[in-house]
């Protein structure tokens, strides 16, 4: 092989290198689908009668799809949205107390750091969660059904294709709710959970 033909072959794979790694430009949509595990943190505020860790809410894997749009190149929103997920919620001193559904759509604005790089592009974000507690069965004690909090965000994406991409994607969300019994307050339960999750992305 001469170097006339060696050197059109390396331009050409570079060539091909760059498309299937295409940047996203403004006005770009994203959506992606992910598998997390969910961890709460389960730490609470009470009084004598739920004491500090005695409630806790279940780990459990759950899956959630986003859709991102670009404003910038490097600015996005990014709608996280899953299914009413059903948990379980146990005391250490009572044992298990009941299960309850929670609905946790989270709105975040992302600052894509590299958007034309062909191998990662990490991300952050800050945002607000709004979470909709439903079917909840805890005996005789009950819980407000809403709850909004602060959400953080850390991630990256890794092109495979022009438009597809591997996603991996951490998240700490507050989620809290107070917990009663009849019209008497017992304490708040704060299930913070941090998500990590692993996933595909689709740009178009």
């Amino acid at each position: 092989m001469n170097a006339t033909s060696l050197r059109t072959r390396l331009i050409a794979a570079a060539a091909l290198a760059c498309a299937a790694a295409a940047p996203a430009y403004a006005g770009d949509f994203m959506v992606r689908g992910r598998v997390l595990q969910l961890d709460p943190a389960n730490q609470n505020t009470a009084d004598a009668v739920i004491t500090t860790d005695s409630v806790s809410v279940n780990t459990k894997y759950i899956w959630e799809i986003d859709a991102s749009y670009f404003v910038t190149q490097n600015v996005a929103l990014e709608l996280i949205a899953t299914t009413p997920q059903k948990q379980t919620v146990t005391s250490s001193q009572l044992g298990k107390l009941g299960t309850l559904r929670h609905l946790p759509p989270t709105l975040t604005a992302q600052y894509h750091f590299a958007p034309t790089n062909p191998v990662a592009r990490p991300y952050v974000g800050f945002g607000v969660n709004y979470t909709h507690f439903s079917a909840v069965n805890l005996g005789g004690l009950d819980i407000d059904r809403h709850s909004w909090g602060t959400a953080v965000q850390l991630g990256a994406d890794f092109p495979i294709t022009d438009k597809v991409s591997l996603n991996v994607d951490f998240k700490k969300i507050d989620i809290r709710t107070r917990v009663y019994s009849g019209t008497t307050q017992l304490g708040t339960v704060k299930v913070d959970p941090v998500l990590f999750g692993i996933g595909i992305g689709y740009r178009f």
